[in-house]
């Protein structure tokens, strides 16, 4: 695959992974829009892989809570801060899972992979995060996440597999309507997402290890580390502006690029 083509791909899903824009939306524009081959599953891992390695990174002091939290399971403290959390994150990772196969299963998520759904998830669930980052209080904190939280997150991430929602934005979207505050529902979103691209980055490897070879392997690499260094940064950037800035930068580019897609789709 060509370099520049890898490099786009790899910065493309890095930045918009865990921006509230849509990571998959960019991605099947990307080859709809410029006519390029679509970039195969191989390289989908890859970029999966380098922005799950930044996500880990940046939340790392969270990452080994969970992980303490998945022993303390199993040695008779259920109850602590870090099982609580790793309970939350596996619960949280439920119903994506569920909703992955049936579509899967189904067909439903390539009949989904069109310009005009992604034109009007783009505007609608825009307009949606701008409405509850608007009215949505902040009396919930991260410390007291609930079961009963993450099981409703995990259905409104669930929605994130309709192409254009943002899996990160609609998580944002459903923890601010629930009270969370800007820094605390992105830190639960991007948290909700290590399982998730776990998740879906094993079944990926599963179905393309058959058929990898060196010359993917390397291409593989190329993009792993350069959605690595886009995510990072982009992630980085965000949860700085969050302290001074709401999520409606990221709502009018959704609602722009939106109507800019249906234009092109129906015109």
């Amino acid at each position: 695959m060509p370099l520049l083509q890898l490099f786009l791909v790899a910065v493309i899903q890095g930045i918009t992974e865990f921006l509230p824009i849509s990571s998959s939306g960019h991605l099947i524009l990307l080859p709809n829009l410029t006519g390029m081959d679509d970039q195969g599953q191989v390289i989908d891992v890859a970029v999966h892989i380098g922005t799950l390695l930044a996500v880990c990174l940046y939340f790392r002091s969270d990452v080994a809570l969970a992980t303490r939290g998945f022993v303390h399971l199993f040695t008779g403290n259920g109850n602590s801060d870090a099982a609580r959390l790793f309970k939350n994150l596996v619960v949280a990772t439920i119903p994506v899972v569920i909703a992955g196969l049936i579509l899967s299963i189904t067909g439903l998520d390539d009949a989904m992979r069109s310009v005009a759904v992604i034109g009007w998830t783009m505007l609608g669930f825009g307009v949606v995060l701008y409405i509850f980052d608007q009215i949505g209080k902040t009396d919930q904190t991260f410390d007291g996440w609930s079961l009963k939280q993450a099981l409703i997150l995990g259905l409104w991430q669930a929605v994130a597999l309709i192409p254009g929602t943002s899996r990160s934005g609609i998580t944002i979207t459903g923890a601010r309507a629930m009270g969370f505050n800007r820094e605390h529902a992105a830190r639960i979103a991007m948290l909700m997402s290590i399982p998730t691209i776990l998740a879906s980055g094993t079944l990926l490897t599963i179905e393309v290890l058959s058929t990898a070879n060196m010359q993917v392997a390397r291409d593989g690499a190329i993009a792993a580390g350069f959605a690595f260094v886009a995510a990072l940064a982009a992630l980085t950037l965000m949860m700085r502006l969050l302290k001074s800035v709401s999520f409606t930068p990221y709502v009018v580019y959704r609602v722009v690029l939106g109507i800019a897609l249906l234009w092109y789709a129906y015109s």
